[in-house]
């Protein structure tokens, strides 16, 4: 009972955030303003809009063929469209809860495909701490990509409380020396804090972290090089959709693949702030899109139909699959032989 109470209030919570950006976002735009926001959507080309869902879809695909290799060590091995729908279905629960949509894909496969919930719900888990080492590894990099970019945009915002900004240089060795300090305070230190609550749940998730890792590598060369292949295609086909949805603009349509891959860094925030990203994620995005010169009114059009777009698929794609999965369910019960 706790439990569903505490997933309400997570509800309520994550849909109050989104629904309060929206209305702090709109209070301070004028009529004009809301104007030219409209005037943006009705000038869009819609084609590219299509195109960008279209893009999106494939990253669910590529998603459900990775999921399909953690089964391989287990002896199983679930088909694709099964494991796609239980992909999309999941995103379309998440919609609705935060995290619902884990185990109800875990309970898609052991309907459609009979593997227990157990074995499901740890390759979950592998692909979790995944999906966060990798994530990590692409702002790493990012920010040594567009550090020039946004330390401009940051000094600019800044400019009458700071004078001076750190080199990358300097970011470097601060960077060097905090990961020597943390490699020597986890050694020396770590254990004699474990007897607290916090540190010892921080320890088992690190623990986690590797153990998924180690289970990537005993799946087999081929199929370990394809689970790094697929990963990294996932976030190239995120931010490619953005470089797509540029195209749907005029004003946008010289931006490069590193505003994309800017744009993708914002929305993922966003996504994380508030229920499926509502209200954030377009705020974040027109923010992105600020750094580049993009206007508020095309910024905030732009970043309105790459959430909707996104959104569209999952809800439509994952309501068929959701009627797919119900009517498997039902003839899977019908031809249970009677005693």
């Amino acid at each position: 009972m706790k439990k569903k109470i505490g997933d309400i209030l997570k509800f309520i919570i994550f849909i109050g955030i989104g629904i309060f950006f929206i209305y702090w976002f709109l209070i301070k735009l004028s009529p004009e303003q809301k104007h030219a926001i409209w005037q943006s959507f009705l000038g869009a080309n819609y084609w590219w809009v299509g195109v960008a869902m279209l893009c999106c879809l494939c990253s669910h695909l590529v998603r459900a063929l990775r999921w399909q290799l953690l089964f391989k060590p287990l002896g199983q091995n679930p088909g694709i469209v099964n494991t796609f729908g239980a992909v999309v279905v999941a995103y379309m629960a998440n919609l609705a809860f935060p995290r619902l949509g884990e185990v109800l894909r875990c309970a898609v496969l052991r309907t459609s495909e009979k593997i227990p919930i157990q074995q499901s719900l740890g390759t979950v888990v592998t692909e979790r701490v995944i999906d966060v080492l990798l994530f990590l590894l692409i702002v790493a990099v990012g920010i040594l990509v567009m550090f020039s970019t946004v330390k401009d945009w940051i000094y600019n915002g800044l400019v009458d409380k700071v004078h001076t900004l750190p080199s990358m240089a300097v970011l470097l060795v601060i960077g060097i020396i905090l990961l020597i300090g943390g490699i020597v305070f986890y050694k020396y230190f770590w254990h004699k804090l474990l007897h607290i609550n916090f540190f010892h749940k921080i320890d088992e998730l690190l623990k986690g972290c590797i153990e998924g890792v180690k289970s990537i590598l005993h799946m087999g060369k081929k199929s370990t090089w394809l689970f790094v292949f697929y990963s990294f295609l996932i976030y190239f086909l995120y931010i490619l959709g953005g470089v797509i949805i540029f195209q749907a603009f005029k004003e946008t349509q010289d931006l490069t693949f590193e505003a994309a891959f800017v744009l993708y860094l914002f929305g993922s925030v966003g996504m994380g702030l508030s229920q499926g990203g509502l209200g954030v994620y377009p705020v974040l995005v027109q923010t992105a899109l600020a750094i580049y010169g993009i206007s508020l009114e095309v910024g905030t059009a732009c970043g309105w139909l790459l959430w909707g777009s996104q959104q569209v698929v999952v809800i439509t794609v994952g309501m068929v699959f959701l009627i797919y999965f119900s009517i498997q369910k039902k003839k899977s019960v019908t031809n249970i032989p009677t005693p």
